[in-house]
Parts: C-alpha cells; sequence; structure tokens
C-alpha cells in the first residue's frame, strides 16, 4: 500500500496496513534530523515516513516558506506584511493596515498579480501524485488573514464596533482564498484542499462562537464547498481550543480536523472521536507541550499506541500527527518511539534516509 492509498483508506474508514502520518517538525528539530540521517532538513519528513506532500499557495507561505538565515532578516510580502525572523521562525513587524481609515481598508487589493508565483508552490509537491497524497494549503482563510493585515486589536475592534466592514474585510480575504483555491484545483492532481483559520487560543476562542458564526463562517463555508464539488476531501487546521464550532465545521462539510490540540479544554481526542467521529476524520493530538519534549520514550511509544488504537477504533478516520511542529527539545528517542507506535522502525527511515541520499547524489 503506497501513501496515497493509505491515506485515502482511512479517511474512507477501510484498512490500512498502518495509521497515515503527517508530522511538522521544528526548524530547529528538521536540522538536527537532518544531520543524524544525511539528509536536507526540507526531506526529514520524507525520511521519516510522512504520507502527505502539501505546499502553502496563500499567506503561510509568506510565513513559513521565505527562509532567512539570522535574526533580524526581514522581508515585506506581497500581501505588504512585512516578518521579521526571531528565533526559529518569521513573526510580523508590520501590519500594513494597522492605521487604515474605513476608506483605505476598502481601497486595498489582494496581490492578485502574484498568483503565479503562488500557485507555483505546489510544482515540487505534485512530482509525487502518484504514489502520495497530495494537499493545497490556502490558509489563513479569513479571520487569520485579516488580522495579518490589520493588527489583531484593530481587527477585533472593526469586528466590535463597525461589523458591516468587518464582515466585508473578511469577505475579501476569503474571497482571494477562495480564487486560489479554485486555481490549484483546476490546476493540480490534488486529493484534498486544506484551509485554516486561527480563531481560538489555549483556553477558549479567540473569536466568540456567535460572532464566528456571523462573520467569519458565511465567508469560509464556499472554500469548503469549493473542495467538495471538485470531489477532494476537505480538511481545516484551527490550534486551541475550537470544541463550540467543530459542530459547524462538520455541517459546512469538513472532512478532516487538525491539529487536536489535546490539553486545550474541550479537545480530548476520544471525546471528540466519539461525538463527531462518524462524520469527521481527525489529525493531530500527539502532545507537544509536556508528552514528548518531557517525558520517556516507553510514555512516548505507549501514549501513542493508545491514541491510534483509540481513533482507529472503527477501522479508520485518523492521521498521526503532532498538536503542533515536533519541538526542538525532543528527545531523538521520542520522536523514534512515536514513529514506532505508528508502525515504522528505525531502520526503515535510514534506509529512506539512504534513497534520498542516493536521488540527490549529483550524476
Amino acid at each position: 500500500m503506497n501513501s496515497k492509498q493509505r491515506v485515502h483508506a482511512a479517511l474512507r474508514r477501510e484498512p490500512v496496513d498502518r495509521v497515515p502520518i503527517f508530522m511538522w517538525f521544528h526548524p530547529e528539530t528538521a536540522v538536527r534530523f537532518g544531520e543524524l540521517l544525511g539528509i536536507p532538513p526540507g526531506k526529514v519528513g520524507d525520511a521519516m515516513g510522512n504520507d502527505v506532500r502539501q505546499a502553502w499557495v496563500n499567506n503561510n507561505y509568506a510565513m513559513e516558506g521565505i527562509v532567512h538565515e539570522r535574526d533580524g532578516d526581514s522581508h515585506t510580502d506581497a500581501w505588504g506584511i512585512r516578518w521579521v525572523k526571531e528565533g526559529a521562525f518569521n513573526q510580523i513587524a508590520h501590519h500594513p493596515l494597522a492605521a487604515a481609515t474605513r476608506d483605505e481598508l476598502l481601497a486595498y487589493r489582494f496581490p492578485e498579480d502574484h498568483l503565479e508565483e503562488l500557485l507555483a508552490q505546489m510544482l515540487p509537491v505534485v512530482e509525487d501524485a502518484d504514489t502520495h497524497f497530495i494537499g493545497c494549503d490556502v490558509s489563513p482563510c479569513v479571520f487569520e488573514m485579516y488580522w495579518r493585515l490589520r493588527g489583531m486589536e484593530p481587527a477585533m475592534l472593526d469586528m466590535a464596533g463597525d461589523p458591516d466592514l468587518a464582515f466585508e474585510m473578511l469577505g475579501r480575504c476569503a474571497d482571494f482564498a477562495l480564487r486560489l483555491s479554485r486555481e490549484a484545483i483546476a490546476r493540480y492532481p490534488l486529493d484534498w484542499l486544506w484551509a485554516g483559520d486561527d480563531v481560538a487560543a489555549q483556553q477558549s476562542m479567540i473569536v466568540g462562537p456567535a460572532t464566528w458564526r456571523r462573520l467569519v463562517k458565511p465567508h469560509l463555508a464556499p472554500i469548503f464547498r469549493a473542495g467538495r464539488e471538485s470531489g477532494l476531501w476537505v480538511a481545516f487546521h484551527c490550534c486551541g481550543s475550537l470544541r463550540p464550532i467543530i459542530g459547524d465545521l462538520v455541517e459546512m462539510g469538513l472532512d478532516v480536523l487538525n491539529p487536536i490540540q489535546c490539553n486545550c479544554p474541550g479537545m480530548d481526542p476520544f471525546e471528540l472521536k466519539a461525538e463527531f467521529g462518524a462524520d469527521l476524520a481527525f489529525m493531530g493530538g500527539v502532545d507537544t507541550q509536556d508528552l514528548l519534549p518531557h517525558g520517556t520514550a516507553e510514555e512516548v511509544y505507549a501514549a501513542t499506541a493508545r491514541l491510534i488504537e483509540g481513533m482507529t477504533a472503527d477501522g479508520g478516520g485518523f492521521i498521526l500527527a503532532a498538536s503542533h511542529t515536533v519541538p526542538p527539545e525532543t528527545p531523538d528517542e521520542n520522536v523514534f518511539a512515536m514513529y514506532r507506535a505508528a508502525g515504522v522502525s528505525r531502520e526503515e527511515v535510514f534506509d529512506r534516509a539512504a534513497d534520498i541520499r542516493r536521488l540527490l547524489r549529483p550524476l
């Protein structure tokens, strides 16, 4: 069973040879494992056994796809957002619409002239379309895109004090994500459309459920619909405690929810599986705040095995992943223990790394 077959079978609740995996590695973790395996950091997921190949085509590419070497290095993206490297990640240093008037907000134009450049991020990914499950990430889609442009506080004030303006601007954010979705669907052999919109924090939602239903949900729904009407699975990423709106996401046609931040209120994976598992598949659930960095290898193996068993109890509907990127303080043995619980041995990983080295060797 190859990776494409494995993921499709799991999402259809059919038998698989092992649970599918889509693990994300913190940049420092990827560098360390790249050195261990003798491969580039960007190939670590492949060597470890990731079944999904995916690329960003919306503003997440500007945040994560552009890598700077030194702290303080920066770039301004096609949206006018300035990013500065702080530690391992790029952080926003300038929101272009932070001080904009109402008229200036409405005059803002999304980077339609950069569509070709953005969509081209999919080209290396689709080279593996015959054997791997292919995803296109069009996030951030609505609220998260707006606050990146506007700043968190002004965006929240707009939603409270001028909801008509906020509704319009949130809709324009979603329209750009929808445009990218339709273009990617038309051009590439996709298996799922990946949407995302972080509207929750560790303890509760950032945007209240009623406000989300009024101002965000109507704009997110057409993106889901674009995927479903094209015969694709629809996946959605939102960190934190989003339990109050999961039913809405199911109603909108969501297939896969990520990342299941299991230490947040209302996000116990087994409870979510019991309530929504008939209609919804899950990706994530391995704790990156305590278990992975601080547990023993035996504890990581046991917890991961228990998670897989519980989340596949009805025959599938689960993709193994961490609740965030695998943090750099995670011991190597804990990472291998997590994969071993999924049926991927250390030997397999090193064999794949050797294959990658051979493919990368100059002719």
